[in-house]
């Protein structure tokens, strides 16, 4: 539990303006069950003061960075691909439940599960970077807690209101398949993360 939500923009470690990061995401263009439960929480999140609303096209599920790409040369970059690629070639889709949308400290967020196969498509995303630069070069992050955001925090405020105004939104959630993945050049630009896509690598 927790009394306060926090705000989400803040610079993370090697972060700065108009830096960009190759990170492997999971998004939802063209999906048609995310757009309809994105559209039932847009009167919420809109409306609650202190969040900024993630636009349905910048929405997604973040997997496994792999470096600020003034860091990661080309070459490098096109041998995790392959690599990535050849591991996860064999791998089949695979259904997930996405929501009801819930408060954390900086978000509000729609959680997916179940979280193993995405974690063990993670781990292959994390194997395929050790091919190419070794194991004590994987960017750490926790533990995979599989998430869409909504709304990023931009403020400090008390949980317990907005806890209160979700609790009585309708819940909604969804059901669907989890497809490719796709590598991202990811900026932070006032208060949204937006991309380039690089490549998009298929499940089976």
């Amino acid at each position: 539990m927790f009394d306060e939500v926090r705000d989400h923009w803040y610079w993370r470690p090697g972060w700065r303006a108009g830096r960009s990061f190759y990170t492997w995401h999971i998004t939802f263009d063209g999906r048609p069950e995310i757009a309809a439960l994105h559209a039932s929480y847009a009167d919420l999140v809109n409306d609650l003061p202190g969040f900024t609303p993630v636009p349905l096209e910048w929405l997604h599920l973040t997997l496994q960075g792999v470096g600020f790409t003034d860091r990661v040369p080309d070459a490098d970059l096109a041998d995790i691909v392959e690599a990535t690629r050849s591991r996860v070639i064999t791998l089949d889709s695979f259904p997930v439940t996405i929501g009801p949308a819930v408060l954390d400290p900086e978000t509000i967020k729609l959680p997916v599960r179940p979280a193993e196969p995405l974690q063990h498509l993670r781990d292959l995303t994390r194997a395929a970077i050790t091919d190419v630069w070794g194991d004590d070069a994987v960017p750490e992050l926790p533990e995979l807690n599989p998430h869409i955001t909504l709304a990023y925090s931009n403020q400090t405020a008390p949980a317990a209101p907005l806890t209160a105004r979700l609790a009585a939104h309708p819940p909604h959630a969804t059901a669907l398949s989890i497809t490719s993945l796709t590598l991202l050049s990811l900026t932070q630009t006032n208060h949204l993360y937006h991309w380039t896509p690089q490549i998009n690598v298929t499940l089976k």
